[in-house]
């Protein structure tokens, strides 16, 4: 059976179609380079201020710098998704400064790593892309409650359809493959993001969970790769197929602002690489699977021990 997502017409939108964003508080993880970067970028020229929330402050301050002429601000905060006593005194941070936050947008990723372990013994890739995420969405789940329009956007990959998720084997145990822990974490970010706005919607929650990803781009994230051979490949597809991150982005920002964004669709870029149109598909294989959706979200909240939205 094909594992590729029904699509519908794509969209005619771009970053120039964006609401002002005065007045309004986003979150953005990994937002220093790459695509939350130009995320950032983005929502800053709307009017937003956005925190953004990284492991290296010091870099983010440099290009913080370059974001100073856009009519929002941005704010730098500390924050590694891989140790869960960051993602504490991050919110509780984020808690002290701002009242509200209407845009939580979880983009910070990590991608075929060797094999290393959380302190709670997970494998690092599903660690920071999923179990970080989670714990930092409980966390500030109500101060997005008090946001104006609260949107969060799970960044996650196509590559989901090609993954599994185990629950009993997080530590990486067996045969480990970076590339397979990499699309399980992703499959991991399409399970919580749609059985989140599940539960939202269930409980008449104003706060709406939507997930987005951004194709094969160009961004900093390829040079991590602990294999030469693999940076040298990626490097290559990268440069025939890759968009830049600005382009990258654009399904993103879709989801997190525009007023025709619906949480049941899977938004992506689609077009030229230089002027991106916004495609949105349908969830497909193993997105699908709502006991799996479940049992990933009680065994999220066990390891991060973090419980809300529970029912």
């Amino acid at each position: 059976m094909s594992t590729r997502s029904p699509r519908f017409p794509a969209l005619s939108w771009s970053t120039d179609d964006m609401p002002d964003l005065a007045g309004r508080t986003a979150v953005v993880t990994g937002a220093a380079s790459g695509l939350g970067l130009a995320i950032t970028r983005s929502l800053v020229a709307h009017g937003a201020r956005v925190v953004m929330a990284v492991r290296n402050t010091a870099k983010a301050e440099q290009v913080r710098a370059d974001l100073s002429q856009g009519p929002g601000e941005a704010v730098v905060m500390e924050l590694d998704l891989l140790d869960l006593a960051s993602v504490h005194r991050f919110t509780a941070a984020v808690h002290d400064r701002f009242a509200a936050v209407d845009l939580l947008i979880e983009n910070a990723g990590i991608s075929s790593q060797s094999l290393t372990l959380s302190a709670e013994g997970v494998e690092s890739q599903f660690a920071t892309n999923h179990l970080g995420h989670f714990a930092l969405t409980g966390l500030l789940l109500d101060l997005l409650g008090k946001g104006d329009d609260p949107r969060i956007v799970v960044v996650a990959s196509a590559l989901y359809t090609r993954a599994g998720l185990d629950l009993d084997h997080l530590d990486g145990t067996g045969t480990y493959s970076p590339g397979r822990a990499y699309n399980r974490s992703k499959l991991a970010n399409v399970l919580f993001g749609r059985e989140l706005q599940r539960r939202l919607e269930a409980l008449g929650s104003t706060v709406r969970s939507f997930v987005a990803h951004p194709g094969m781009a160009k961004t900093p994230l390829h040079t991590t790769y602990p294999s030469p051979a693999l940076r040298l490949v990626t490097k290559t597809v990268a440069g025939l197929i890759g968009r830049p991150a600005e382009q990258a982005v654009v399904p993103i920002l879709y989801a997190a602002t525009s007023p025709d964004a619906v949480p049941d669709s899977f938004y992506g870029p689609t077009g030229p690489k230089l002027h991106a149109r916004v495609q949105p598909a349908a969830f497909t294989g193993p997105g699908l699977d709502r006991d799996t959706a479940w049992a990933l979200w009680e065994k999220s909240q066990q390891l991060a021990g973090v419980h809300y939205l529970d029912g």
